[in-house]
């Protein structure tokens, strides 16, 4: 069970930046195509996702890390 928890907890910190990375390139993308026709519901739909989910992605790194350190170790 804690080599399942290390693997993990690998996944979750490879996945975290990779999301955010994502979500920042589709932001990116979708201001470029706001912009010139000047929709500001766009914009504020994307940059409230943002807000939202890069705290959750610190939160998934920060798990991993401990799930990767064997902090959740239930046996002592």
């Amino acid at each position: 069970m804690n080599t399942l928890k290390k693997l993990l907890g690998v996944i979750w910190m490879i996945l975290s930046p990779i999301t955010v990375a994502f979500l920042v390139y589709e932001t990116v993308i979708k201001y470029q195509e706001a912009l010139p026709h000047a929709k500001a519901n766009t914009l504020l739909q994307w940059s409230i996702i943002l807000l939202i989910f890069i705290p959750i992605a610190i939160g998934l790194f920060i798990f991993g890390k401990y799930a990767f350190e064997n902090e959740f170790n239930t046996e002592d």
